[in-house]
């Protein structure tokens, strides 16, 4: 709702399509503290966290209000507001996003992450031609006052709401090593890159429909606040029907071939808005730009955050929503830019083909169902009572394989090598005994002892399903044997 009012606003302030387009690139401050705000939802107080970020934009939104109402805003001065607010979407999004699914019982919680990622994009929808409404009854004052009145309700809702309490034996993580460990993750998770990837790719494109639809509204059909309302509510109703038939389409369609029909769902729409000044036609085809754009977010959230262990859930999150929101403002963005150096009509026809091309280059890139990887937490494996100590720790493994599971066992190299960083090692190694083709030696080093052991909490049922498939492969009356080698403290 904010979004629209502040374009329409931005309208009546300057005629710059590159301004309008700015809007959508407010969210910007996400980029800078999505990921120290992930970090913080997996060390602090969730509770008061998610309070204290929607108290940060209410405070922004109301201030946009106050100003609207009295006449005193300005291009530069609208941006700086619409940045408040993205600084408390930054520092909670990653949090609120992932805390939603523990309020439920863990065999309905992959239907929760479906139904918060649903809503959470539904939102998005709808929001604009709710906001396009109420600009067109009232004005843009009225839209930045109701939504600040929003943060209010929000704020009653956590405050209402109990937050499961995260048990740990483990000390607290300092947050350096946190952030060290959720940047680890990401990069040791093949399957998270992908989605990020895919996501960032059409959204790029795509988030263009928002940023040139007054554009077109405006200049294009001539129409003021409550035509452009009308034409956001088509959206909506897109929406509305893309949220009800995307569970029958994730049922019928791979994932993969589901993110190609929304791609062509927003691309043929848009190259319909470059050649029609038909408002009718315009509205009817925004209908399936709603439901492609819901589609696809929804499954690309829900996919992301099914693959996500408790302990990094916001930490992970926050760098989707980092590619996310860069992808959207950014291209938002630069589409608005093309419109500005040409016309309106070639950026829809730019934003047609980029989804076209985009949509090729990563069809194949891993996409799994929602549920596909199970991420439940396993029994912590055993350690030695070791003397912890404040340096590293090097882990050493050996395989006795069977003759002729070389191969096998050296197929699964990679897999073992991300699930070792995906828990928190480093610098991981893989020897093969000069003496005897079928005895190999893992190596990998880990931060400290208790690092190490907050590397053994941190195993799924995923990985574990690795290690056994693995030990099938060694030697009748052999196993895998870990040795622990402790750094030694340098002479004082």
């Amino acid at each position: 709702m904010q979004t629209v009012a502040a374009q329409w606003l931005m309208l009546s302030l300057t005629t710059s399509a590159v301004l309008v387009g700015a809007i959508q690139a407010t969210n910007l401050p996400v980029l800078l503290l999505s990921i120290p705000g992930g970090v913080l939802g997996d060390l602090v107080d969730r509770k008061r966290l998610v309070l204290f970020g929607q108290f940060v934009m209410l405070l922004a939104a109301a201030a946009l209000g106050g100003l609207a109402a009295a006449g005193l805003v300005t291009p530069a001065l609208l941006l700086i507001l619409l940045c408040g607010i993205g600084v408390g979407q930054g520092l909670t999004g990653p949090t609120a996003t992932t805390l939603q699914p523990e309020l439920v019982p863990a065999e309905e919680r992959s239907q929760a992450i479906a139904l918060g990622s649903v809503n959470q994009n539904l939102a998005r929808a709808i929001g604009p031609a709710i906001g396009g409404a109420l600009l067109a009854a009232t004005s843009a004052a009225v839209v930045f006052f109701v939504n600040s009145l929003s943060f209010i309700a929000v704020l009653a809702a956590v405050a209402l709401t109990t937050v499961p309490a995260r048990k740990s034996t483990l000390p607290r993580e300092h947050a350096g090593s946190a952030t060290r460990a959720g940047g680890r993750f990401v990069r040791n998770s093949p399957a998270l890159i992908a989605i990020m990837v895919r996501a960032g790719a059409f959204s790029f494109f795509a988030a263009g429909v928002w940023a040139l639809l007054p554009l077109v509204a405006r200049h294009t059909l001539g129409l003021g606040s409550g035509g452009y309302g009308l034409l956001l509510g088509c959206v909506g109703i897109g929406a509305l029907l893309g949220a009800t038939v995307s569970p029958s389409l994730r049922r019928a369609l791979s994932p993969r071939a589901l993110v190609a029909v929304c791609a062509a769902t927003v691309a043929a729409p848009a190259l319909v808005l470059a050649v029609s000044h038909a408002v009718a036609l315009d509205g009817v085809v925004l209908v399936f730009t709603g439901a492609g754009w819901i589609i696809a977010l929804g499954l690309f959230n829900a996919s992301f955050q099914s693959i996500l262990p408790p302990w990094v859930k916001a930490r992970a999150m926050a760098y989707y929503l980092f590619v996310f929101q860069g992808a959207l403002g950014i291209g938002s963005l630069a589409l608005a830019t093309v419109a500005q150096a040409t016309s309106v009509d070639t950026a829809l026809i730019v934003l047609a083909a980029g989804l076209a091309i985009s949509t090729a280059a990563t069809w194949p890139l891993a996409l799994p169902k929602p549920g596909e990887i199970d991420v439940t937490p396993a029994e912590a494996m055993p350690l030695p009572d070791l003397e912890p100590t404040q340096g590293p720790v090097l882990i050493v493994v050996t395989y006795s394989l069977a003759p002729g599971s070389e191969t096998e066992f050296l197929a699964q190299r990679d897999k073992l090598r991300h699930f070792r960083g995906r828990t928190g090692g480093f610098d991981w190694r893989l020897y093969l005994d000069g003496e005897s083709p079928t005895h190999y030696v893992e190596t990998y080093l880990v931060g400290s002892w208790e690092e190490h052991e907050r590397q053994h909490a941190r195993a799924t049922e995923h990985d574990q399903q690795l290690l056994a498939h693995i030990d099938t492969l060694l030697a009748p009356g052999t196993h895998r044997e870990p040795r622990h080698y402790l750094a030694v403290p340098a002479k004082s």
